[in-house]
């Protein structure tokens, strides 16, 4: 006999669902920042690719759209885990993941949190100059916030492949908040 059994919170799912578009546009709104000048583009992308793709010289919307999703992004993420910890939802992620997947989770939170003062330390490097100097000055700070970005793809190619590994199911409960559990 089958039955459905709760398992995801409507507020998980909704900043998880969010997460997704935010980081999208974060990751293009940054391809069109670093590449916005040929000197950075890869060095085996063709000034012919570089113009198709449309990446050159669009600096100045690349930062206005990386501002403004910041912000959403970070409110999304503080708000998340203040969910997590008033609600108790912390406690419940022993029994519903396993030791590898906590530590993941855990990993992409302080990724998140890394990328936010990272990119505070880019954006104002005098401002924030202690911010800086903990990671190694201007440049040290780039490569963390680029590292993290390749982090978030990593974790994004491996998290669906989670998925489409467990099913269906696990998927479905991640969209309505439920399982179906056969007794």
């Amino acid at each position: 006999m089958s039955r459905l059994e709760k398992k995801h919170p409507l507020a998980i799912r909704w900043f998880h669902w969010i997460n997704f578009p935010l980081l999208a546009v974060m990751i293009w709104s940054g391809i069109l920042i670093y590449w916005a000048w040929p000197a950075y583009a890869p060095v085996k992308l063709e000034q012919t690719t570089w113009r198709a793709l449309h990446v050159n010289n669009r600096l100045a919307e690349g930062m206005a759209l990386h501002f403004f999703f910041m912000w959403l992004f970070g409110v999304n993420g503080v708000l998340y885990v203040l969910y997590v910890l008033i609600s108790g939802e912390w406690r419940k992620a022993k029994t519903k993941f396993n030791r590898m997947q906590r530590l993941a989770y855990l990993a992409i939170v302080l990724m998140g949190a890394g990328s936010l003062l990272s990119g505070l330390a880019i954006y104002k490097p005098v401002q924030f100059s202690w911010l800086a100097w903990l990671m190694g000055g201007y440049q040290g700070a780039r490569f963390v916030h680029f590292w993290l970005t390749v982090g978030y793809v990593a974790f994004f190619l491996v998290h669906v492949a989670q998925v489409v590994r467990a099913g269906w199911n696990n998927f479905r409960a991640m969209i309505i908040g439920v399982e179906v559990v056969n007794d």
